[in-house]
């Protein structure tokens, strides 16, 4: 069962799977995104990409990227922690 739905243009996805993506417990998600301090895009594709969305979240310095098809299921996935500059304040999620 897919954990990513598409209803007309709205898109619901489990907190698990950003969670688990930018190592935070699930229940942070929402709080995250409502305080503005993780932000999300999602991209759909086209030509050959015809099918798949690109969704793409980040929180701090950690980045998740997961494509998936129009059924909802994760077809690929990335995640990325970047260095903070030196001198950056240090944010714990």
């Amino acid at each position: 069962m897919a954990r990513i739905s598409f209803h007309e243009d709205a898109l619901e996805i489990d907190a698990a799977i950003v969670a688990e993506g930018l190592g935070m417990a699930p229940d942070q998600v929402q709080s995250e995104m409502r305080a503005g301090r993780m932000t999300s895009v999602c991209e759909r594709g086209v030509d050959s990409d015809e099918g798949t969305f690109r969704l793409n979240f980040k929180a701090g310095n950690r980045r998740l990227r997961l494509v998936v098809d129009k059924a909802g299921f994760v077809i690929g996935r990335s995640t990325l922690t970047l260095s903070d500059p030196p001198g950056a304040p240090q944010h714990n999620l």
